[in-house]
């Protein structure tokens, strides 16, 4: 995540991936990754005889929900700026030992930045400042999906921003793009040995047509490119398969029928015995959902609202549960032998809370420590809870972690 993270490294080459059979003139072809970086997978010989590369070792994946920074949330960024831009490290310093300490850290960029200097906006059609990209990295995180019913918000000219943004401060990105190419690579990362590919889709732009000419400008769902994206990132070398998808629907804390239809369907896909998919976190929904394990992989249908204001719901009411939401952290241990996949040995949530009288994300069971006689903190740590475990994911070995 940082350069002091010894056990991370640097993407080591773009994946490109290719489109379902039936939009083939739409999406580039994919492309292999270089024969040498195939020799140098973790644990093998170098050409010259030389030692080895370090042998594979689990590794701890963290990801978080919608960053969703309404027109409060950018006023009180203006605030912990004193007046010189806008900062938004302050909101998420509560959370940002999880985030670091992990491996690889993923987060979901809901809306798209507006031009330096503004203007800014919140709902219904958002433009955030470009200063959230360098809160994201100061806080750890390694990549973010940027599909989302908002990407379109601005246009073009809102994703070229936002990717920009991300790029100038080091962020991998997925989801969307400005060029084809660029947008039919998901992001590449490294941890633990192991190449971790992240794939990213929404379920609708609000209506929003593609720009002209830029069909691929975002993803949209679709099962069969899924995982026609999933098994070319796989034959390019991930050993790994993260699918980020912007689903469900608001304000309901059950998965509706396209996230438990489309979910089985993913989990149940395998090339030559092996899942395609290894892990599929969601967002969307406003309100934290249930994790659970289908198929054998395991499926976070929504994590809920990591940044944003005052949530109101369908009836118009303040609803606590906006600000209500998971981290969840996944660790992965290297296949016992050749070809098969990277397990998750041990699954975990953290309830985490923003605060949005002070603007600040809270980590709850860190901030339960602290003011035992919060009933406001464990009221929204057991309503996180009692969501995430919803499902009886329980059973399958999630815990509710201390920190």
């Amino acid at each position: 995540m940082t350069s002091t993270t010894s056990r991370r490294a640097a993407a080591v080459a773009a994946l490109v991936v290719a489109a379902s059979a039936g939009c083939a003139a739409e999406h580039p072809a994919p492309a292999r990754l270089p024969h040498h970086q195939d020799s140098e997978r973790p644990g093998t010989p170098s050409p010259a005889g030389g030692s080895a590369t370090a042998a594979p070792h689990p590794f701890t994946l963290v990801a978080t929900g919608d960053v969703l920074p309404h027109s409060s949330t950018i006023e009180r960024a203006a605030a912990d700026a004193s007046g010189d831009g806008y900062d938004f490290r302050p909101m998420l310093a509560g959370v940002k030992p999880v985030i670091s300490r992990a491996d690889l850290a993923i987060c979901h960029m809901e809306t798209v930045y507006g031009p330096d200097g503004g203007p800014f906006t919140g709902y219904p059609a958002f433009k955030s400042p470009p200063q959230v990209a360098a809160a994201l990295k100061d806080a750890g995180y390694d990549s973010c999906s940027t599909a989302s019913n908002h990407s379109l918000d601005d246009g073009a000219e809102g994703i070229a921003r936002t990717l920009g943004a991300f790029d100038k401060v080091g962020l991998k990105h997925t989801g969307s793009g400005r060029t084809a190419g660029e947008s039919a690579a998901p992001a590449l990362l490294e941890a633990g040995g192991a190449r971790v590919a992240q794939l990213a889709y929404t379920y609708d732009t609000n209506g929003y047509p593609m720009p002209d000419g830029q069909p691929w400008a975002v993803h949209l769902i679709d099962e069969e490119k899924i995982l026609a994206d999933a098994r070319a990132a796989r034959r390019a070398g991930a050993d790994v398969v993260v699918v980020s998808l912007h689903w469900g629907t608001e304000w309901q804390t059950e998965p509706d029928e396209q996230q438990l239809r489309l979910g089985k369907a993913l989990t149940a896909a395998r090339t030559g015995g092996r899942p395609d998919i290894d892990l599929i976190l969601g967002t969307h929904a406003h309100i934290p959902q249930a994790y659970e394990k289908v198929n054998g992989t395991w499926i976070v249908y929504g994590e809920g609202d990591q940044i944003a204001g005052e949530m109101f719901n369908n009836n118009g009411e303040r609803d606590p549960r906006g600000n209500m939401s998971s981290i969840a952290r996944f660790t992965f241990a290297p296949p016992g032998r050749a070809g098969a996949r990277w397990e998750v040995t041990r699954a975990e949530f953290i309830p985490q809370w923003v605060d949005p009288d002070r603007g600040r994300v809270v980590s709850l069971p860190e901030a339960l420590r602290a003011s035992p006689e919060r009933e406001d903190y464990r009221r929204a740590e057991a309503e996180i809870r009692e969501a995430v475990l919803g499902r009886g994911a329980g059973r399958d070995g999630l815990k509710m972690a201390p920190h």
